[in-house]
C-alpha cells in the first residue's frame, strides 16, 4: 500500500472556536482516511456544524491546525476549499432564492459554464442518484426537500475527494435515502472521503465505518457504528437513556377543529404542484399525519391553510366551525390557529432578530401588545419562559435567531407555538435537523398538547415519526390527499408505496365516492 492510501485526507489537531458567548470547539482532533465514511456524532449545539464550517472555509478556527493530503493548510474560503476538492453539503441551504437551479449550480463551478450544457449534466446526476429535479426551476419556489437535491446534486458534479454532509437525507424519502447509500458507498470505494453528520442513528450505524462523539464542543469518544445499536450511540452522545414518547389512546368523537372540503387550488409558481380536489378532517384530542414525497403538494397545502395562500371562496377551509378560506394568517390565528413552518430561517423566524423579537411575531396575542404599544418585559419573558421549558441552547432571549443550531431553532419556534395553546395546531418537518433527545421531546410536546384537546396536523417526511405520534396518517401524491387511515391499521411498507404515487387500489373506492374519475386516479399513480 502505498505512503499516499496511508496518509489521512484529512486531520484536525486542537481545533478551537470561540465566540464572544460560547465555546463551539474546545480542542478537537480529527481524522479522516481516503474512502472512509466516518460520522459526526452530537447533541443539537455540540460543535458539529461549527466544525465542518471550519472544515469548508466559511469560519475560521480560534486556534489549531489542519491538513490536508498531510500537508498542513488555512482553508481561506469556500472557492478555496472547493479547490482543494472538498465539497460540502449545509444543513441551512445556501441557496439563492431568486436565482433557478441551474444558475444556483453554475456558481459553485470554476469559470462560466455553458447554462444549457450544464443543465442536461444535472438532469442526467438528478436522474442516475435518484434525486429528481428541474434545472429551470426557480430556488424560491422549491420545497425544503427539493432544495436539499439541489445541494447534493450541486456537490456531486464537483467530484470531491472530501464530501461533507450535514443532515443530508432530513427531509428525503426512505427510497431516495437507499439511493444516496448507494451513491455515497460507491464514491467511498473510488476514494472519496466523506464527513457525515446526522441524527438519525439508524443511518450512522447502516452507512459509516467510524464516528467521532462530541459534546459541548469537546470530543467524548468514538465507536465503529456497526458494533453499536443506536441505543448505547445515543447514549455516547446524551449521556443517558433515550426518553420514550408516551402515547396515550386518543379522544373519540371530538370537536371538529379542521375540515377542508373540496378543495382545488392551482399553484402560483409555474413548476408547482396543483392541489385537487382534497379533503380532510382533524378533531381535538387527535393528531394525523399526512406523508408525501417532497414536492407533491405538500408546500401548496401548507400555503392554503396557514392563509399565505388565501382562497377564492370561504368554504374549502374551516377552522373552528368557521369557513376561513379568504382569511389571511392573522385572522386565522384569531380562530385558535398556530403554525410551524418547514422552513425555519425565513418564515419560521427572522435571521437577524431576537429570539424575544421572533416571539413577538406569532405570539402577540399573549399579553405582548396592550393598546397598540409592545409590552417588552411580557416579550422577553415569554422567550425566557420557551427557551427554558423546551431546553433552547442559546445565548438568551436577546440571542438573534441566526446564531442557534438548527435544532434549537426548531425547538425555541416549535415552543413558542405551543406556549400560545392552540386550539389547531399545523407543523411541518417538526424534528427536521434535530438531535435524537430533542426529537423526542418535540414529538412528547405534541402528544402532550393533542392529550390536552388541541387537534394537531403534522406534515413529515418521517415515516417513523408518523408512525410514532399520529392517530391518523393520510398521503399526498401529485396534489391528491388519500383518506386518512387509523395509524394502527397500516403500516410502514404500505404507506411509503403511496407516498410514491401508488395508492389507486388502496384509496380508488374512496376516491370514486367523492366523484373523482378513474381517469383522474390513474393519473395519481
Amino acid at each position: 500500500m502505498s505512503d499516499k492510501a496511508n496518509t489521512p485526507r484529512l486531520m484536525l489537531r486542537g481545533i478551537c472556536k470561540v465566540y464572544p458567548s460560547v465555546v463551539a470547539n474546545d480542542g478537537i482532533d480529527l481524522s479522516v482516511m481516503p474512502g472512509e465514511i466516518h460520522a459526526v456524532l452530537g447533541e443539537n449545539g455540540a460543535g458539529k456544524s461549527t466544525l465542518m464550517r471550519i472544515i469548508y472555509g466559511v469560519t475560521r478556527q480560534t486556534s489549531g491546525e489542519m491538513f490536508w493530503e498531510g500537508a498542513p493548510v488555512q482553508v481561506e474560503n469556500p472557492a478555496h476549499a472547493r479547490q482543494l476538492g472538498i465539497g460540502m453539503v449545509f444543513q441551512h441551504f445556501s441557496l439563492f432564492e431568486t436565482l433557478s437551479v441551474v444558475e444556483n449550480v453554475a456558481l459553485s463551478l470554476p469559470g462560466r459554464p455553458d447554462l444549457g450544457y450544464l443543465a442536461r449534466r444535472i438532469e442526467k446526476v438528478s436522474e442516475k442518484y435518484g434525486l429528481p429535479v428541474d434545472p429551470r426551476r426557480l430556488t424560491h419556489g422549491l420545497s425544503v426537500g427539493e432544495r436539499q437535491r439541489v445541494e447534493i446534486i450541486r456537490c456531486l458534479l464537483q467530484n470531491p475527494n472530501l464530501l461533507i454532509m450535514d443532515e443530508p437525507t432530513s427531509v428525503l424519502t426512505p427510497q431516495a435515502v437507499r439511493k444516496l447509500f448507494d451513491t455515497l458507498r460507491q464514491l467511498a470505494d473510488e476514494g472519496c472521503s466523506i464527513l457525515y453528520i446526522s441524527h438519525k442513528l439508524d443511518e450512522i450505524q447502516e452507512l459509516c465505518h467510524t464516528a467521532t462523539v462530541l459534546r459541548a464542543g469537546k470530543v467524548t469518544g468514538a465507536c465503529v457504528p456497526a458494533q453499536e445499536t443506536p441505543k448505547s450511540m445515543a447514549r455516547m452522545m446524551i449521556g443517558k437513556d433515550l426518553p420514550v414518547c408516551e402515547h396515550g389512546a386518543p379522544s373519540t368523537g371530538g370537536e371538529l377543529r379542521l375540515r377542508v372540503e373540496h378543495l382545488s387550488q392551482k399553484s402560483d409558481d409555474p413548476f408547482g404542484v396543483d392541489l385537487k380536489d382534497i379533503h380532510l378532517e382533524v378533531r381535538s384530542g387527535e393528531i394525523v399525519g399526512i406523508a408525501g414525497v417532497s414536492g407533491n403538494g405538500q408546500q401548496e397545502l401548507l400555503y392554503a391553510l396557514s392563509g399565505e395562500a388565501p382562497l377564492v371562496e370561504k368554504s374549502p377551509v374551516q377552522i373552528c366551525g368557521i369557513a376561513a378560506g379568504c382569511m389571511g394568517p392573522d385572522k386565522r390565528r384569531t380562530l385558535g390557529l398556530c403554525f410551524v413552518p418547514e422552513e425555519r430561517l425565513g418564515r419560521g423566524a427572522v435571521p437577524r432578530m431576537s429570539l424575544s423579537q421572533n416571539a413577538l411575531l406569532t405570539a402577540y396575542g399573549s399579553g405582548m401588545v396592550r393598546y397598540g404599544l409592545i409590552r417588552f418585559a411580557v416579550m422577553r419573558d415569554f422567550a425566557e419562559r420557551c427557551i427554558a421549558r423546551f431546553n433552547v441552547k442559546c445565548g438568551g432571549p436577546d440571542a438573534p435567531a441566526r446564531s442557534l443550531s438548527g435544532g434549537n431553532l426548531q425547538k425555541f419556534i416549535v415552543g413558542r407555538e405551543i406556549m400560545q395553546q392552540p386550539s389547531l395546531l399545523i407543523v411541518a418537518q417538526p424534528t427536521w435537523g434535530v438531535d435524537v433527545g430533542a426529537a423526542a421531546f418535540i414529538r412528547q410536546a405534541l402528544l402532550d398538547l393533542r392529550d390536552a384537546g388541541a387537534a394537531v396536523l403534522v406534515i413529515s417526511e418521517e415515516l417513523d415519526e408518523l408512525f410514532e405520534i399520529s392517530d391518523r396518517i393520510a398521503v399526498i401524491a401529485g396534489g391528491r390527499l388519500s383518506p386518512a387511515t387509523p395509524a394502527s391499521d397500516t403500516n410502514v411498507e404500505e404507506i411509503g408505496v403511496r407516498m410514491s404515487g401508488m395508492w389507486v387500489s388502496a384509496v380508488g373506492t374512496a376516491k370514486s365516492n367523492q366523484g373523482v374519475n378513474a381517469k383522474e386516479i390513474q393519473h395519481v399513480a
